[in-house]
């Protein structure tokens, strides 16, 4: 690969794909958020053809999020999350590593910096991995997770929502983001979600629902696509 194709491979996010940062009344995207501007700087062999065979070092197959290692089932509803990665060029992009956390069904993650008072579930750990397969699918077993409510002094809630990792065939493939669920009333005052300014972006980082006709009567089923780069690119979040 000449640098030349590297970069046509590669191509800068549209404007208002990204969200817009630091963001009001979000603690976090202050500190975390760099206080200079992004400085653009070549593209190398490292950039996009790195790291190789992640599968070999993060091992993957935890897709059933739902149950617990005794079997006991987690609390809340029971749903399927699937979906395929794809390239910029809507091509399938197979061997990702696709890891996905969520908080619980009361809006609580299992981690020692949630405090909150709402309730643990014993059964439910709310993270998982698994590696796409040759048409680029995945598929999560989980349940449904809970909204919170954001400590600051101009109280906001957290939509329901489900955080991602991709890790694609390159560094330059690699994306955070985070999956929202069609029709709830807290997607429209959710500050995470609003920082993405192109209206056809925040529309790619809300899952689709699939016909209960086609899922079964076990479990509810969602569909969602990320594509990693490009002019349909899923947002980071």
């Amino acid at each position: 690969m000449t640098k030349a194709s590297a970069t046509r491979a590669y191509d800068p996010w549209p404007e208002g794909v990204q969200p817009s940062v630091p963001i009001e009344g979000y603690t976090n995207t202050w500190t975390h958020t760099p206080s200079q501007p992004a400085f653009k700087r070549p593209v190398t062999r490292t950039d996009t053809t790195g790291p190789a065979e992640l599968w070999r070092k993060l091992v993957c197959g935890d897709n059933n999020l739902a149950a617990s290692r005794t079997g006991k089932l987690a609390q809340g509803l029971l749903m399927q999350v699937s979906g395929r990665i794809l390239d910029e060029d809507g091509r399938p992009v197979p061997g990702a590593i696709v890891e996905l956390w969520q908080a619980n069904a009361a809006g609580r993650y299992t981690h020692a910096l949630d405090q909150r008072a709402a309730p643990l579930d014993p059964n439910f750990l709310g993270h998982g991995r698994v590696r796409s397969d040759e048409n680029g699918a995945y598929s999560f077993l989980t349940i449904k997770p809970g909204a919170y409510p954001v400590p600051v002094k101009d109280t906001w809630w957290r939509p329901p929502h489900i955080h991602f990792s991709v890790l694609g065939p390159s560094t330059l493939s690699r994306l955070v983001t985070q999956m929202y669920f069609p029709g709830d009333p807290l997607n429209d005052w959710d500050r995470i979600l609003n920082s993405v300014g192109d209206e056809g972006a925040r529309k790619r980082l809300v899952a689709t629902q699939i016909h209960p006709a086609e899922v079964g009567v076990d479990h509810l089923g969602f569909r969602h696509d990320i594509v990693l780069r490009g002019r349909n690119a899923t947002p980071e979040a």
